[in-house]
C-alpha cells in the first residue's frame, strides 16, 4: 500500500510537470465516480485523435522532472525549487500496463526532463518503451519525446519503438532560444528532426521493397512552439510552421500560449495568457495544412500579426473582396475552401450535390452549410443573401456584430466575446 501511494504521488508530480507540453492534443478534468462508472482524473490521462477521427486516451507523464537545463520558461528547470522525482523504466512500463489493463488508457505519451546527459536520458526512455514492447508485448500507441542533443543512433532506436516521436523547438528563433534556453542549441533541436524526416523517407522506400522491414515512427513527428515568451511576430511563427511542414513533413506543429509559471527577469510580464493568439495561430495552421493557403497570403510585412477579432480566413477574404462574391454553382473546390464559413466538409458536400443540379441558398442550408459568414461572400443561382454592399468596412462591421448562437457552445473556452461559441465550434471542427 505504501508503495502504491508513493507511486501515485510520483505520478501526480510528474503528470503535473507534463501538462505544459501540448505536443499531444489533450484535455483535463476532475470528476469523481459516485454512482456510475469511470473517473476523470485531473492529471495523467489525456487524449489524442487518430487520422480517422478516433479519440485515444493516453497516459501522459514525465519520466522525471529533474533537469540539468535551466530554461527560463520551464517549471522543471534546475533552479526552480520543486520536489524532484524519477520513475525507472520498469516503473513506467508497469504503470502503463496497469492503466491499460484497467481500460483507462490505450497508449502512452512519455516525455522527460534531462538528467545527467541527453544520451543517458534518451537511453532511459528507450529502455522503458522497449520493456513495454518486448516484455509486455504492448502494441498500443506510444508518443515518445526525443531529447535535444541525443546521439543519432538513439534517435533511430526511439523511432523503431514509438509510433510518433517529437522534439520541441520551443522558441521560434535562434535568438529566442539563446535568450530563454541557453543550455539548448538550435542545431541540437533541428538535428534530430532532420534525422527523423530522413529516416522516415528511407523507411518508406525500404518497405516498398519488403513489408518485413520494421516501421520507423509510422505516425510521423511533431513539435511545439511557445507563443508570447519572446517577441516573434505571427508571420515569423506561421512561416516557420510552413517550412517545417514542407521541408520536414511534420504531422503537426503545436502552439502553446506562454504561461508565466516561474519568475525570471528575461520573461515578459503578461497580464493575461495570450490564449486568443494561440487560437488564431491554430486557425492559420489549419489553413496551411488543409485549405491551400500559404503563409505569405495570410501575413506580410504590413500585417505581421493575425487579427484578434476575426479568424484568418475571414480577414484574408476582406482584403481580397475583388474575388467575391463567388457563385457557389460554378466555383472550383479550391475556391470554395477560401470562402469564410465553408470548411472542407461543406465544400465536399457542395461539390457532390452540384452533380444533381444547381443549388440555391435553401439547398445550401439543407446540406448543413453554415451561412452565417458565407452569405456575405457567395451567390447561389445568382442570388446574393448578404443584404448589404460588398464593402470591407461594412462587412467587417456586420461580421463582428453577428450575435452568438445560443446553446451552440459545448466547451467552456476562456473567451468572452459574443462570437466565442462560433470559435469553439471551429476549434473542434476545423471549419473556417
Amino acid at each position: 500500500m505504501a508503495v502504491a501511494t508513493e507511486m501515485m504521488d510520483k505520478l501526480k508530480i510528474l503528470a503535473e510537470g507534463a501538462k505544459y507540453d501540448v505536443s499531444c492534443s489533450s484535455s483535463g478534468s476532475f470528476r469523481r465516480n459516485k454512482d456510475g462508472i469511470g473517473n476523470a482524473a485531473s492529471c495523467g490521462i489525456c487524449h489524442t485523435w487518430t487520422s480517422d477521427g478516433r479519440c485515444v486516451s493516453l497516459l501522459k507523464v514525465l519520466m522525471t522532472n529533474s533537469c540539468i537545463f535551466d530554461c527560463a520558461y520551464c517549471v522543471n528547470r534546475r533552479s526552480n525549487d520543486v520536489q524532484r522525482v524519477l520513475l525507472t523504466p520498469a516503473e513506467v512500463a508497469e504503470l502503463t500496463i496497469g492503466f491499460y489493463r484497467r481500460n483507462y488508457i490505450e497508449g502512452l505519451f512519455l516525455s522527460t526532463g534531462v538528467v545527467r546527459s541527453p544520451d543517458y536520458t534518451m537511453e532511459l526512455l528507450i529502455e522503458a518503451v522497449r520493456t513495454l514492447r518486448e516484455q509486455y508485448r504492448f502494441n498500443g500507441y506510444i508518443h515518445l519525446k526525443l531529447v535535444p542533443g541525443a546521439d543519432p543512433l538513439l534517435v533511430q532506436q526511439a523511432g523503431l519503438l514509438a509510433d510518433r516521436v517529437s522534439v520541441n523547438l520551443e522558441l521560434p528563433t535562434r535568438e529566442g532560444l539563446a535568450l530563454l534556453a541557453p543550455d539548448k542549441s538550435r542545431d541540437a533541436v533541428i538535428g534530430p528532426m532532420r534525422q527523423v524526416n530522413s529516416l522516415i523517407t528511407i523507411n518508406r522506400a525500404e518497405r516498398k521493397e519488403s513489408r518485413k522491414v520494421a516501421r520507423f515512427a509510422p505516425a510521423g513527428q511533431s513539435t511545439q512552439l511557445i507563443v508570447g515568451a519572446t517577441k516573434e511576430t505571427d508571420r515569423q511563427i506561421v512561416t516557420l510552421s510552413e517550412q517545417l511542414y514542407q521541408r520536414m513533413e511534420l504531422k503537426r506543429v503545436y502552439y502553446s500560449a506562454f504561461i508565466p509559471v516561474v519568475a525570471d527577469t528575461r520573461l515578459p510580464a503578461l497580464p493575461n495568457s495570450p490564449l486568443r493568439r494561440e487560437h488564431r495561430l491554430y486557425q492559420a495552421d489549419w489553413l496551411l495544412r488543409y485549405y491551400g493557403f500559404s503563409a505569405q497570403e495570410l501575413l506580410d510585412e504590413e500585417r505581421p500579426n493575425l487579427e484578434t477579432d476575426l479568424d484568418p480566413k475571414t480577414g484574408w477574404a476582406l482584403r481580397h473582396l475583388e474575388l467575391f462574391p463567388v457563385e457557389i454553382n460554378g466555383a472550383d473546390y479550391e475556391v470554395l475552401l477560401r470562402i469564410p464559413g465553408i470548411g472542407v466538409r461543406s465544400a465536399q458536400r457542395i461539390v457532390r450535390a452540384r452533380r444533381q443540379g444547381h443549388l440555391s441558398m435553401d439547398d445550401l442550408a439543407k446540406l448543413g452549410v453554415v451561412l452565417k459568414r458565407a452569405r456575405y461572400f457567395i451567390t447561389a443561382r445568382g442570388r446574393y443573401a448578404g443584404e448589404c454592399a460588398i464593402d470591407s468596412t461594412l462587412l467587417r462591421s456586420r461580421l463582428l456584430e453577428t450575435p452568438a448562437k445560443k446553446g451552440a457552445a459545448q466547451l467552456e473556452l476562456p473567451f468572452s466575446r459574443p462570437q466565442a461559441s462560433d470559435e469553439a465550434i471551429s476549434l473542434i471542427s476545423g471549419e473556417l
